[in-house]
């Protein structure tokens, strides 16, 4: 379901329903450049591709779900298929999700950095607080104040563990099923078709 951006721009895409038959992801395009950032100076083969195209490839693809092999159908005028740069498309298409599912690696390596950072912090302000609360309680006593100190500081190095505890169970579910789509759309079988007059 292309946005309305994209009519306007002449880059309906013209996705079936491809959840349950397996129909390939269609994109109607007038002209090469529509797939590409259009200040990208890049070779095609190295461009990015355009937000809109990537935003519908994705939308489609996560619709799509499970392993099986992705095909993407790009149409087009028949004197673009003839343009050298037609050739380029599918190796574009793939290098494109290749680097995201990569980036996506980065990002997911760079999370668990943070993880074990945040993982070292949380337990040691723990330890401090289990040792501060039992010697608070040792020099008030074990009354209504000592009690308060006491679980008052165990709750806070709990809370110091919060955002460690958050990343490990589940911060990197999305990055995971993000790295696995763009992987998937790396090794999409993508055809051209010249459109009819």
């Amino acid at each position: 379901m292309a946005n309305q951006d994209e009519r306007s721009r002449g880059e309906a895409g013209q996705g079936g329903s491809v959840g349950s038959g397996g129909r390939p992801i269609e994109l109607k395009i007038r002209d090469i450049g529509q797939l590409f950032q259009s200040l990208d100076p890049l070779p095609f083969r190295e461009r990015d591709l355009d937000a809109a195209v990537e935003e519908y490839l994705v939308a489609w693809a996560r619709e799509q779900g499970g392993s099986a092999p992705i095909r993407i159908l790009v149409h087009l005028p028949a004197e673009e298929t003839r343009r050298a740069e037609a050739g380029h498309i599918a190796d574009a298409i793939r290098n494109y999700f290749a680097y995201r599912a990569e980036v996506a690696g980065w990002e997911l390596n760079e999370l668990f950095r943070i993880g074990r950072a945040s993982l070292v912090i949380g337990l040691t302000v723990l330890a401090l607080c289990v040792a501060l609360g039992a010697e608070v309680s040792s020099r008030v006593g074990e009354g209504y104040v000592g009690r308060f100190f006491d679980e008052g500081l165990i709750i806070l190095g709990w809370v110091a563990n919060w955002r460690p505890i958050q990343i490990f169970l589940y911060d990197w579910w999305p990055l995971v099923r993000r790295r696995r789509l763009y992987q998937r759309l790396a090794r999409a079988v993508i055809d051209l078709r010249s459109l009819r007059a």
